[in-house]
Parts: C-alpha cells; sequence; structure tokens
C-alpha cells in the first residue's frame, strides 16, 4: 500500500462502476459500517457483467497469457472467425499490449501468474455465500455436471494438461473423464460429433445480469446511493477528500472494467487494461443443460439461462466502443451448430458484445493507487464474474483497516 496514512477510516465512498466489482466492493464496504455511493456512466450491470457465461469456476480461472495462444500464429489471430481476434490495427497502445502479453506466454510467467490467483480462486465461492447470507437475494446454482466436450480424445488432452500445470502451482481440480455416449445421456444437447468429455466437479453459475442487479438492490435497501447517468471523468484530490462528479468523498473505488485504464493513469497506475470483447446470444434449445457447457477447442462457452441457452465467447483485441462485428457472432454460430444438437440458432436473441478489461500478465488491478485515497479494482480478464465478490471483499478491508491483504500482494495496480 502507498506510504501515505489516513488518519482515520474512510466514512463516505464512492464507487465508480456498477458491475459486479464494483457492487460487491460497495456491499462489502456497507458491511464494514461505510456510507457508499455507487456511481455509472450507464446503468446497474451495462458492461461486461450483462452477457457472459455467468460461469463460477475458480478451479479453472487461470491467467489468460498461455503458451497456447501463441500457438495462433498471425494469420489466426488477423481472421474474423478466429476464436483469438486482433484487427489489423497501428495503435500504439494496443500494439505495447500485444508485445507484453505476448511476452508473458511463456510456461514460467503464467506458472507465476497462477500462483498469485489461487488465493483469490480459493476464497471466491465463499465470498458469493457471504453475500447471500446478507440479504443478497439472487443465488448461485449447482454447476451439476459442468461439462467440457471435444470432438476427438486428442482435442480433450490440451484441457487435461492445463489441469496438470494448475495442480502443479498448488490449486486442485476435481474431474472425471467420460465417453461421447455418456456425455450425451446426461447433456443430450451435445452433438454427435462429440467423442469424449470432462466432467468439471463443485463449480457454480448466475444469470450474471440478474444477480448484478440483485447486489444493487441490497446496497441500496442498506442505505446505498446508486447514481446513473454520469460519467466521472476526472479524479480531483485535496489533502482531506477526493471528489468525482462535484461531490467530496473519504476515497473513491475505480472499478470502471475495460475503461478503468483512463482513471488509473490518473493516480499512476501504469498498466494497460485493454479490452478483450467477448460475443454472446441466446437461443431455444430442444433439451436445455443441467449445467454449463464448454467446447474448449472452440472457446464456445455455453449456459442455460432460464428457459433458454446463452453462447457465448470469443477474444476480439479492440477498442471497447467500437461498434459490433457480426463477422463475429456468425463465427460463434458456427462453432456451435457443430457441437450442440437441437440450439435454434437461426432464431437468436440478445445479440450482445462486452469488453473484458484484460492485463498483459493476465492478473487483476486491486489495491491502492499512488494515492491514498484513490483504489482500483479491475482487470479480471474473463473472470470478473467468479472474482468479483472475493475482490470486493478483500479491497474493503484494505480500505477500512489501511492493511493490505496477503491475498492482493501479487495484483498491486502499482506493480
Amino acid at each position: 500500500m502507498n506510504s501515505a496514512a489516513r488518519t482515520s477510516s474512510p466514512r463516505r465512498v464512492a464507487v465508480v462502476g456498477a458491475g459486479m466489482v464494483g457492487l460487491s466492493t460497495a456491499w462489502y464496504l456497507q458491511e464494514a459500517g461505510v456510507d457508499v455511493t455507487v456511481v455509472d456512466r450507464d446503468g446497474v450491470a451495462a458492461g461486461s457483467s450483462w452477457g457472459n457465461a455467468g460461469w463460477l469456476t475458480p478451479s479453472i480461472a487461470v491467467p489468460l497469457p498461455e503458451p497456447s495462444v501463441l500457438q495462433y500464429g498471425l494469420r489466426a489471430v488477423l481472421s474474423p472467425s478466429s476464436p483469438v481476434y486482433v484487427p489489423p490495427t497501428a495503435n500504439p497502445r494496443l500494439l505495447r499490449f500485444l508485445a507484453q502479453f505476448a511476452r508473458n506466454c511463456t510456461p514460467a510467467r503464467w506458472q507465476q501468474a497462477m500462483r498469485a490467483l489461487i488465493p483469490l480462486n480459493n476464497e471466491a465461492l465463499a465470498a458469493y455465500d457471504e453475500l447471500e447470507q446478507g440479504g443478497v437475494e439472487a443465488r448461485t446454482k449447482a454447476a451439476s455436471p459442468f461439462t467440457a466436450a471435444f470432438r476427438s480424445v486428442e482435442d480433450s488432452r490440451a484441457l487435461l494438461d492445463e489441469f496438470e500445470h494448475i495442480e502443479a502451482c498448488g490449486q486442485r481440480v476435481d474431474f472425471e473423464v467420460v465417453d461421447g455416449d455418456r456425455a450425451r445421456a446426461e447433456e443430450p444437447a451435445l452433438a454427435d460429433s462429440v467423442a469424449t468429455a470432462i466432467r468439471i466437479h463443485g463449480e457454480r453459475f448466475i444469470d450474471p445480469a440478474a444477480y448484478v442487479h440483485s447486489i444493487a438492490d441490497s446496497v441500496q435497501k442498506r442505505g446505498g446511493r446508486l447514481v446513473t447517468g454520469t460519467s466521472v471523468e476526472h479524479i480531483r484530490s485535496t489533502d482531506r477528500e477526493v471528489v468525482i462528479a462535484g461531490e467530496p468523498y473519504d476515497a473513491v473505488v475505480v472499478a470502471t472494467g475495460a475503461w478503468i485504464g483512463a482513471h488509473g493513469r490518473q493516480v499512476g497506475v501504469r498498466r494497460i487494461v485493454q479490452a478483450g470483447r467477448g460475443y454472446s446470444f441466446t437461443v431455444k434449445v430442444d433439451d436445455v443443460p443441467r449445467g454449463p457447457v464448454y467446447f474448449p477447442t472452440q472457446r464456445l462457452a455455453c449456459t442455460p439461462v432460464g428457459d433458454r441457452l446463452r453462447i457465448a465467447g470469443m477474444m476480439e483485441f479492440r477498442d471497447a466502443d467500437a461498434p459490433r462485428d457480426p463477422r463475429r457472432i456468425d463465427a460463434l454460430v458456427g462453432a456451435a451448430r457443430t457441437m450442440l444438437a437441437g440450439a435454434h440458432l437461426d432464431q437468436r436473441e440478445d445479440e450482445w458484445v462486452g469488453a473484458r478489461p484484460c492485463t498483459s500478465d493476465g492478473l487483476p488491478l486491486i489495491g491502492a493507487s499512488n494515492d491514498p485515497r484513490v483504489f482500483i479494482a479491475g482487470g479480471h480478464g474473463m473472470w470478473g464474474v467468479t472474482l468479483g465478490p472475493v475482490t470486493g471483499r478483500l479491497l474493503a478491508e484494505q480500505i477500512v483497516t489501511g492493511v493490505r491483504p496477503e491475498q492482493l500482494r501479487s495484483v498491486d495496480p502499482l506493480r
């Protein structure tokens, strides 16, 4: 934590960002008796919290920069149909991010980042339990089963190898391998092309938009203020207070997702946070899966949401506010046709693109900035929903006590 010390614990705190991370932080600050105001330029769950897959899978929450990413090659990442897509660009900031990202795609750096994530992963589901025990009305659902499916045994080897690497770093993955016939018997939505599957135990899932709205409702019921339609451009700090949107607070938490970099630069955070955009849509399916279904080779994530199936995927490194690229939806549809049975893919609803906040080392930014009144919470990549509540709990502890929890040491925003 910054060496500058506050004279007392903050009583009034503003949280900028009404997604999973920001609202979880607000909720845990309230647990410590803090008066909280949440400010968002759009509204609750308006960013990447809305249309993502909603997986709570801490046992497989891993750093995004991994050695296999480099196997795509330049031609693949420049193709709009590729699961990982980088549009041709001259943007120097994006090019710098990509160069840093590539340098982190080594086994040694992946292992270092994985060990840093494990303390957060280990407490992720318990933080959800605390939210629900404390008044959040939404509920997590057991992913029974969580199924990763493949067209061949050879394809499944990559995920099994990843499990070995995860366990070598000190985190357990509870799984079993089943053949295609058994997988289809348990999840009839799997196509005949599925030859083998891996069932992962102990995971959960949510409807992320509904869950984030439920946290917002709880924050407001407990006296918190929610201000939407207000864009925070500048953070102005004095010796006694920090001012955003014309109002003074004792401290401010910046949790603006893929836009966090612009705010962070004002308070000494130099890590680039790049938008890694994902796409999704929902469809009717003849047999709604009992739990999430994952197609790792195609980078396709499917989650039951009511009587529909949300199909999500893709990683697109481009500007967070760029318009939706219909070719990316087409790529999702094409992949889904080969792996799903009974999915009405020509009758799509809720087509969506959202920007995940990605860092070049695959680790979030959680903690104090170089201004002792301004804190950062973001950069979780694909794991903002999984790790949002535990982020909020640990950061609230740091803000209130002035002492950084050991779990946050490796995710210091000033690293």
